[in-house]
């Protein structure tokens, strides 16, 4: 028995699937990033990895799940690097929560550690750091309709929405007891500046939401990216703002970890954000003239919620040195804002 999953009744639903027969064997829980529940396992000589919410969910944890699903499900067949979908359950009443089943990806997270091929060969970190924007300009060249992903988000004025979604979120955290209230330099001028020079939206797309070093899997004996992981932020909009996310967490130099301290070391090798920019577009027919503007968004986004886990250790949510950590980072994403900004 692992918390959050009776192995007997997953054994039973996995019958009714048609995924194999007998016991569950050689089930553990994975490690990560994320709050969610991951169980790799085996059955019937096949490999299987388990996602679920945690056990205390939030209100939209199952809802989560199940687009989730439904995201993978729909990349089946393109050339996303993305965890292979084999099955999933939106009835919360099986495990007590929505889940689904892929194959496992056998990658590294470079954020972790990186093995002594990628460690010892700038030009192997340089080739890793390409698969980034190629593996975001995949997801965006595919077609969501055709992929039956129609209402998987609203595209429509997505744009438009961004800076009032997130001020809004900024202003929630003041119902925290205890929270005086944001203390970061910019938030007004940033928020000021990305109203006043938003461009023409890109084409609408699918989104992955939370694209950066710590979701991604690499191949151990290669350059090669094997899968972008945590689809939770999913949705349907313009494209471009992964790219933005891509350059606001992306390390400037090998002194600076980079604004969401995603350190990976030795860095030497990596590629400039340019270089980034540059790769994104042979792999799209986008106008990329305004990727600096998207690069600003996702500081402003990103700084708002870190800032939740800041504002939630003051009402005692959260570890005081978490939240002492990601404010932080919110501050060096606004100071990367103003200056991309110049503001």
């Amino acid at each position: 028995m692992i918390a959050g999953v009776d192995l007997d009744v997953l054994a039973e639903w996995m019958d009714g699937e048609g995924l194999g027969g007998g016991p569950v064997e050689d089930a553990r829980l994975l490690t990560g990033g994320t709050q969610n529940i991951l169980v790799r396992f085996r059955r019937a000589e096949r490999e299987y990895v388990l996602r679920r919410p945690p056990i205390h969910k939030r209100t939209n944890s199952d809802e989560t799940m199940r687009r989730e699903a439904r995201v993978l499900a729909a990349l089946a067949g393109s050339d996303v690097p993305h965890p292979a979908f084999i099955a999933g359950c939106p009835d919360e009443g099986v495990l007590g929560a929505a889940f689904y089943l892929m194959e496992p990806v056998d990658g590294f997270n470079p954020t972790t550690a990186l093995p002594p091929l990628h460690a010892g060969d700038p030009a192997v970190r340089h080739a890793m750091g390409l698969e980034m924007p190629d593996a975001i300009a995949a997801l965006h060249r595919v077609d969501f309709l055709a992929a039956g992903l129609d209402g998987f988000g609203k595209p429509d004025g997505y744009l438009e929405r961004q800076v009032d979604r997130w001020r809004s979120q900024l202003e929630s955290y003041s119902e925290l007891e205890g929270y005086p209230g944001p203390e970061i330099p910019g938030v007004d001028a940033v928020a000021d500046w990305l109203d006043a020079n938003r461009p023409e939206p890109s084409a609408p797309g699918v989104i992955h939401g939370d694209f950066h070093l710590a979701n991604v899997l690499f191949d151990p004996t290669s350059h090669r990216m094997l899968a972008m992981v945590d689809w939770e932020l999913s949705t349907l909009g313009d494209p471009l703002v992964d790219l933005g996310q891509l350059l606001a967490t992306w390390p400037a130099s090998d002194d600076d970890p980079g604004a969401m301290m995603l350190t990976v070391q030795p860095w030497g090798g990596f590629p400039a954000p340019e270089e980034l920019v540059a790769r994104y577009a042979q792999g799209s027919n986008r106008d990329l003239t305004a990727a600096n503007w998207y690069e600003v968004l996702a500081c402003y986004r990103l700084g708002i919620i870190l800032e939740g886990t800041h504002a939630r250790a003051f009402a005692g949510k959260a570890p005081k040195e978490v939240g002492d950590l990601l404010h932080g980072a919110t501050l060096a994403l606004f100071a990367r804002a103003r200056r991309r900004a110049g503001v």
